[in-house]
């Protein structure tokens, strides 16, 4: 298959010393992927202009408002999260790479297609900034391929450790965006439990799964074999975005779940039989969390090799989590049930 792929040069503009979302996580990737006979086979998406008017396919006016005082004079937007002067510029231009690479797919440039940008966006609200994020760079995608392209139903997955708190509130009286996250719970940003379902039309089309600290790889793969696969298949979308945060890696200094680069990769291959069996393939995944950035590096090579070949060998050099998985055979229960009742079609 032919990878589309993306990322927002000049991203080093965003940075804060000391801070976790820094561009050395970036950088990290870019370099490694150098290096690999898979960058020169990667189809490079053209990034779309995107300017504020094209953030208002979500956010506030009042809130971009703010943005545009608070970059003008640097500093903080919330305890977590930092601006620059350049910090706009770099979030459009990380959300124009989104959109590149969103185009590339729906135009049939590219089977599936990865954007490899900071600062993230699942935590972004459409009237605030909330941690690291600026731009909610996957729901202004979906916003946006509605708007450009006519697409009605979309899934929406989310494995980062953290809960994608703003794509949710974004869809979630939303009928056609089924909006699935995995996360560590009890944790930031507070939300994400089992009974966040959706509200009115949409009601039912937001899954959560709640995991504990120490879930890992085989849990995971569970999940979305009884849990995931039955409720996408049954949605039938005519096009997939998966929010990638590698923060989940049983290595990273941020969360506390256990899954290994091979995880990773087996979650894509997941995702990937999902696309092909409901929308010709579209898949587009964007880079959100993942703070080890030698990790991070090798979890977004793996998740490319599995985007051009699903059966691709996976080079994870870390290995498995070297302690044992936390026992989670009753939530999966408890979740299974659970989600079978609340179920959207």
């Amino acid at each position: 298959m032919r990878t589309a792929f993306a990322h927002n040069p000049g991203h080093e503009a965003h940075a804060e010393e000391g801070h976790p979302e820094r561009p050395a996580r970036l950088d990290a990737i870019l370099s490694l992927l150098r290096d690999d006979p898979l960058w020169d086979r990667l189809h490079r998406a053209e990034p779309v202009a995107a300017d504020p008017d094209t953030a208002r396919l979500v956010h506030t006016d009042d809130y971009l408002r703010r943005l545009e005082t608070a970059v003008s004079q640097g500093g903080r937007l919330d305890p977590d999260t930092y601006v620059t002067p350049e910090s706009l510029d770099v979030a459009l231009r990380a959300l124009g790479a989104v959109l590149g690479v969103t185009r590339a797919v729906i135009e049939g440039e590219a089977d599936n297609g990865f954007a490899a940008v900071r600062p993230p966006g699942h935590h972004a609200r459409p009237g605030a900034a909330m941690g690291f994020c600026l731009l909610a760079n996957v729901a202004l995608a979906v916003r946006w391929a509605r708007a450009e392209f006519g697409a009605e139903r979309f899934v929406v997955l989310d494995f980062d450790v953290h809960h994608g708190n703003g794509t949710q509130e974004v869809f979630y009286e939303d009928p056609n965006v089924l909006f699935i996250s995995t996360h560590q719970y009890p944790f930031y940003p507070g939300t994400g439990a089992a009974d966040e379902t959706g509200d009115g039309r949409g009601r039912g089309a937001t899954i959560n799964l709640p995991f504990p600290a120490g879930t890992g790889d085989d849990a995971f793969r569970t999940a979305f074999r009884r849990i995931l696969t039955p409720r996408v298949l049954r949605f039938r979308p005519e096009m997939i975005f998966v929010s990638a945060g590698y923060d989940a890696h049983w290595r990273d200094p941020i969360g506390g779940l256990h899954l290994s680069v091979t995880g990773f990769a087996d979650l894509v291959r997941h995702t990937l039989e999902w696309a092909d069996a409901c929308c010709d393939g579209r898949l587009v995944a964007v880079l959100e969390g993942g703070y080890d950035t030698e990790v991070l590096a090798h979890s977004v090579r793996a998740t490319l090799a599995r985007l051009e070949d699903p059966d691709a060998e996976t080079e994870d050099p870390f290995g498995p989590a070297p302690f044992p998985e936390a026992d989670v055979d009753r939530l999966l229960d408890d979740l299974a049930g659970f989600h079978a009742v609340t179920r959207a079609g």
